[in-house]
């Protein structure tokens, strides 16, 4: 009888541990919230457009396997469009190629959230890929606005790459100035603009309107990596700055106990 007392106790034991551990997880678990756009059509060109594949995959596989929880969310929720261009070939990764054999993922990306549901309580960062579809929803949409100003203001960390950092286009800090004013920040420069032909089409070039609100923009060659890290604010010049803003927003998260 004694033994079997023993063994019980050793049993409670080890059980109340695993609970603890598995607590502790749960209590440590990040999770961020994507955040992508729902607009397909490039201007008046009858072409379309959406979110750059690899912009989203790299990002989400780059925390995803470092156990982050990641929820996707978009204006108008469910599927949102991807850009034609970034699943062509001549654009793949290892992380689209990854993306295209990932149906959990592609399944996850039928079903986003619509973005006027989702609470920046329920999450520790944001992220937002770029593509040229945020430049007419997001850049405009007030649910976004609200959205990056409530993490911002709650100390949590935005991340924004490409042409994403055009959503900071109308978003304002607590005293009223645009947020980007007196921060370092980058994203798609207008020489990039140009080589893609679409200087003319794009509702506004992203360089010229952070620099106009007051951002201190900086900027490497053409597609060469370039991330920017002001406090809180996150940001990344192009497709190839993926990996790197992905990077800082999960030092940040570590950062943070």
């Amino acid at each position: 009888m004694k033994k079997i007392a023993l063994f019980a106790i050793i049993a409670l034991t080890v059980s109340c541990k695993n609970t603890n551990v598995d607590k502790e997880k749960v209590r440590t678990m990040k999770k961020v919230l994507f955040v992508v756009t729902s607009h397909d059509k490039l201007g008046d060109t009858g072409r379309k457009t959406g979110f750059w594949t690899e912009e989203f995959a790299a990002p989400y596989y780059v925390l995803a396997d470092q156990g982050v929880e990641i929820d996707i969310a978009s204006p108008l929720g469910g599927q949102p469009p991807t850009d034609p261009k970034s699943a062509d070939p001549s654009s793949a990764t290892e992380d689209t190629k990854r993306f295209d054999k990932d149906t959990a993922l592609q399944e996850k990306l039928k079903n986003t959230l619509k973005l006027s549901e989702v609470n920046q309580a329920d999450y520790d960062a944001v992220f937002y890929p770029g593509g040229h579809g945020p430049l007419w929803d997001l850049a405009e949409d007030k649910n976004s606005i609200a959205l990056i100003e409530s993490f911002y203001n709650n100390n949590k960390p935005i991340a924004f790459v490409c042409h994403a950092p055009g959503v900071l286009k109308n978003v304002k800090a607590k005293n009223g100035d645009f947020l980007v004013k007196g921060k370092n920040v980058t994203g798609f420069t207008n020489d990039e603009e140009d080589a893609a032909g679409l200087t003319k089409i794009v509702p506004f070039l992203l360089e010229d309107v952070l620099q106009k609100n007051g951002g201190i923009y900086t900027k490497a060659d053409k597609w060469q990596p370039h991330a920017v890290e002001d406090g809180l604010l996150i940001t990344g010049q192009n497709p190839a700055s993926s990996k790197l803003v992905a990077e800082k927003i999960l030092h940040q998260l570590n950062s943070k106990k």
